[in-house]
């Protein structure tokens, strides 16, 4: 049985590599390219987290990582959209 993998190709890892972060200290971070892709894997094929292929790396780096980024774009995101929390008069 052969798998369709998913693979982020140089053009969009380019896209991509400035916006991680850089100075992570502790344990040594898995490669975020193969992550990134097998977060896009789950995504499109609708798998679980679990059943993500091994290529990727182990299913519950992939699920924290999606869950870590998720949490800090909602906030970015929220905060951006509330009108006037540029505004320190506004600010509470």
């Amino acid at each position: 049985m052969s798998r369709n993998l998913f693979w982020l190709s140089d053009e969009q890892w380019a896209r991509i590599e400035p916006h991680l972060p850089k100075d992570v200290r502790g344990v040594e971070r898995a490669d975020d390219r193969r992550v990134i892709s097998g977060i896009v894997h789950v995504l499109r094929c609708g798998c679980r987290w679990c059943d993500c292929p091994e290529a990727y790396g182990p299913p519950t780096t992939i699920y924290n990582r999606f869950v870590r980024w998720l949490g800090v774009a909602s906030g970015k995101t929220c905060s951006e959209s509330l009108p006037g929390t540029d505004d320190p008069q506004t600010r509470r």
